[in-house]
């Protein structure tokens, strides 16, 4: 019986045919692994960015409703405080007096109709001249005035009154006789008052 020589190996070992069925084992280097790695880390990076961008983009949405919901209360007060003062003025020129109508005065005042109940007002201004409000719409503001007065003192001697005058302006228009506002930003603010005193003599004035 012979030996086949060529079979054996180098080192003298019969070599082995290699296998078709046998699949090689593949080993990761390391540079690949390092990739896996670093693609995974920036993928939570993304997800966490999302986030912090999100909570941002939501609080900077709420700080700019609260600034336009603020800015157009801070509008409609000066509004309100621009007319009152006119009103006041011009009343003033009349001496305070009981006659007087801010709808002869032509700026765009309704006349008189029945103060609404739910009109509240600070306490010791007096009537309520003519038992009446005005409305009036100032830069698309619909806004109700209601005019006070009050004898605060008398000289009987000399026949002079101090009188307190007093302007009141509320927000909204007067509907089925009652209060009703035309913007939600403006519930729960008080009317916007601006007090003064005139001297009324003998003569009305």
């Amino acid at each position: 019986m012979r030996l086949d020589l060529s079979t054996w190996g180098n080192e003298g070992r019969l070599a082995r045919a290699p296998s078709g069925l046998q699949q090689p084992v593949r080993r990761l280097s390391p540079a690949m692994k390092r990739y896996r790695f670093i693609a995974g880390n920036t993928l939570i990076e993304a997800m966490v960015t999302v986030v912090f961008v999100t909570i941002a983009s939501l609080g900077g949405l709420s700080y700019q409703y609260h600034a336009a919901r603020h800015t157009r209360v801070a509008r409609a007060q000066i509004t309100a405080t621009r007319t009152a003062q006119l009103l006041l003025e011009d009343w003033m020129s009349t001496g305070g007096s009981t006659e007087y109508d801010p709808f002869a005065l032509g700026f765009g005042f309704s006349s008189g109709q029945a103060a609404p109940n739910d009109f509240v007002v600070p306490t010791g201004l007096g009537q309520t001249l003519h038992g009446a409000v005005y409305s009036i719409e100032v830069d698309g503001l619909p806004m109700v005035v209601m005019l006070k007065y009050n004898d605060v003192d008398e000289d009987a001697t000399a026949r002079i009154k101090l009188r307190q005058l007093s302007i009141c302006v509320a927000f909204g228009e007067v509907i089925d006789e009652k209060l009703t506002l035309s913007e939600s930003c403006l519930g729960g603010i008080r009317p916007i008052t601006l007090t003064t005193y005139v001297r009324v003599d003998a003569s009305g004035g």
